[in-house]
């Protein structure tokens, strides 16, 4: 990661950011106090392929449409030997997406915040599963393990994540793709605000552009190849 974008994610803050990496949860964790302490950039890293942040929702959604494209989503990204980092939940579309790509042999990485761990019930049998103290250093540690974002359907939480990212691409921070899978049009009220932006002169077509609009998992695996630096292969440096 170079120094300015270090400088912004706040990996340099006074307290570290990174957790102590868990192999796995007792079945009571979920009533303890979570070891935080901290280990800084020295973390023990188990993954091997690259990572593709899932941002999602903490609950399934009203439709069987938002977890079935996800299960589709997760089984072709484990197929083509794509990880996930995500919010280390065992709940909802999160969790769905960490069963999946678990059970087709690939590899997860969680991050979740110590005061979540009883709300969103942190998975047990990630590759790596990260405790951290706050919510920005979530975000910062899944912005750096990851090559691409893409957003499926969420609530608050995840519009934020992928419109923070989408603002770090702005600054030049990175240059990762960045995509909202608009399941049965799940986001068409935010894509119709970014061009009411553009519309307005507060947005650029350039900066708007890049988040990429997907309809379908195979639209979502090609928009995730096409900013490879090599056909077949995502980029991986860090945010």
């Amino acid at each position: 990661m170079n120094q300015a974008a270090s400088s912004y994610l706040g990996s340099n803050s006074n307290t570290e950011p990174y957790a102590k990496p868990h192999t796995g949860l007792s079945s009571n964790t979920q009533t303890e106090k979570p070891n935080t302490k901290t280990s800084g950039h020295a973390m023990s890293l188990k993954t091997t392929i690259p990572l593709v942040a899932l941002y999602c929702g903490s609950r399934a959604g009203n439709k069987p449409i938002y977890r079935e494209q996800a299960i589709l989503l997760a089984q072709r990204l484990a197929q083509n030997n794509l990880g996930v980092v995500y919010g280390g939940a065992s709940i909802g579309l999160m969790g769905q997406v960490a069963d999946t790509v678990l059970a087709q042999g690939g590899e997860v990485v969680g991050v979740i915040p110590a005061f979540l761990l009883q709300n969103e019930i942190a998975h047990a049998t990630l590759t790596e599963l990260y405790v951290v103290n706050t919510m920005h250093e979530r975000k910062a540690m899944m912005a750096e393990r990851a090559s691409a974002f893409v957003a499926l359907p969420g609530g608050l939480g995840t519009f934020e994540e992928i419109l923070e990212v989408a603002t770090w691409g702005q600054l030049a921070q990175h240059s990762k793709p960045i995509v909202l899978f608009n399941v049965q049009n799940y986001y068409q009220g935010l894509i119709d605000q970014l061009a009411h932006a553009v519309n307005e002169g507060f947005l650029s077509p350039e900066h708007c552009a890049k988040v990429v609009v997907c309809q379908t998992v195979e639209e979502v695996m090609q928009a995730i190849q096409l900013a490879t630096q090599q056909p077949g292969s995502l980029q991986t440096e860090h945010v």
